[in-house]
């Protein structure tokens, strides 16, 4: 795929519909400094967005990775070409990741191997050594599929989070010899997690073109969230329920939200200014 042509093409319909890069992207939901990257073929559109993408451009995604108008004689020549180039696209990116990925765990192995050597040169036994080897084994694990498949490992990536988050904190406790770690931070951590949930779900059904909205509820949804785990904490430890410093988050929390609801709907009003 030539990434120059296609740009050309995206720029060409985009003109024709009567679009600015600025409308073209408040309808997809992002910059029109990533609209200028496609149009000057310094990169490509998303997968995740290239439908609706040529829904507003009123083309064919053949036609897309193409950068021209297909007549109907050479559509299926033109797929097969396509589908060949986007397959080989795919497997540079995941060769890419893998080497991406195997070098990060290598960097990850050699700390774990200091803490081991340094432990037992110093104490002659593994001790400490244990607790930084066991949180970079938890970090690999959540982190790993994300690395290697960028966007489509998120899911996993919060799978993993959740399976291994509980035993990690057994772990932890163990080592450090301190219970509460496991019965304040399980407690913590499923609310966390929860919350963590919530926000992808948020994210995946608000999509692209309500990039604003979204974040607005997300910080929205992060306050009761502090009081939640201050009522945990309150009970659990006897922590104030709430101080100065909760008072201070939740008061920024909600000007974000609030800033980023104003922000969405004034885009969107001057969108649909501009539609007229």
């Amino acid at each position: 795929m030539d990434q120059t042509k296609i740009g050309s093409f995206i720029a060409q319909c985009r003109k024709e519909k009567k679009l600015t890069q600025m409308q073209l992207a408040e309808k997809l939901g992002i910059t029109d400094r990533a609209v200028s990257k496609w149009e000057t073929g310094k990169s490509m559109p998303d997968s995740s967005i290239m439908l609706e993408l040529c829904e507003i451009l009123e083309i064919t995604v053949n036609e897309l990775l193409s950068g021209k108008v297909i007549t109907m004689e050479n559509y299926e020549k033109t797929a097969d070409e396509n589908l060949i180039a986007l397959k080989r696209k795919d497997e540079n990116n995941l060769t890419r990741n893998g080497i991406i990925a195997i070098l990060y765990s290598m960097a990850l192995l050699i700390g774990m191997m200091v803490c081991l050597v340094c432990n037992i040169a110093i104490s002659g036994a593994l001790t400490w050594s244990l607790i930084p080897v066991s949180s970079i084994l938890y970090a690999w694990a959540v982190s790993f599929p994300v690395i290697i498949f960028g966007k489509r490992g998120i899911l996993t990536s919060l799978v993993s989070l959740s399976a291994f988050t509980i035993p990690y904190l057994f772990v932890l406790s163990r080592l450090t010899k301190a219970p509460a770690v496991f019965s304040i931070g399980t407690v913590v951590a499923f609310v966390s997690i929860l919350f963590v949930w919530i926000v992808a779900v948020i994210c995946m059904r608000m999509g692209n073109s309500r990039k604003l909205t979204a974040l607005g509820i997300i910080f929205l949804s992060a306050v009761p969230l502090v009081f939640i785990i201050n009522a945990i904490l309150a009970k659990m430890i006897s922590e104030p329920l709430f101080d100065v410093w909760d008072m201070l988050a939740v008061f920024v929390l909600l000007i974000l939200a609030f800033s980023c609801f104003m922000c969405g709907y004034a885009k969107k009003k001057e969108l649909l200014h501009c539609r007229k």
